[in-house]
């Protein structure tokens, strides 16, 4: 598998996981999804490795930078 793939495949499964978990709860505005989508994306850029990053075109310090903003920053 390539990179581009593992990485994909890593967030996809991260938000299948977690949409599980929200399926339990009433549906939220849009906005509350954006905010919780942010904060999972961010979160999976922490824990991936130097060559998942370069698969994806960002260095170890913007995939940092990116993923220590608060969910409700842009």
């Amino acid at each position: 598998m390539s990179g581009i793939s593992d990485v994909r495949l890593m967030l996809h499964s991260q938000e299948l996981q977690a949409g599980q978990e929200r399926a339990a709860t009433p549906r939220n505005i849009s906005g509350w999804h954006l905010f919780w989508h942010r904060r999972h994306t961010r979160q999976a850029l922490l824990h991936l490795t130097r060559e998942q990053l370069r698969d994806v075109g960002l260095t170890a310090e913007q995939a940092r930078q990116e993923g220590l903003k608060p969910f409700w920053r842009d």
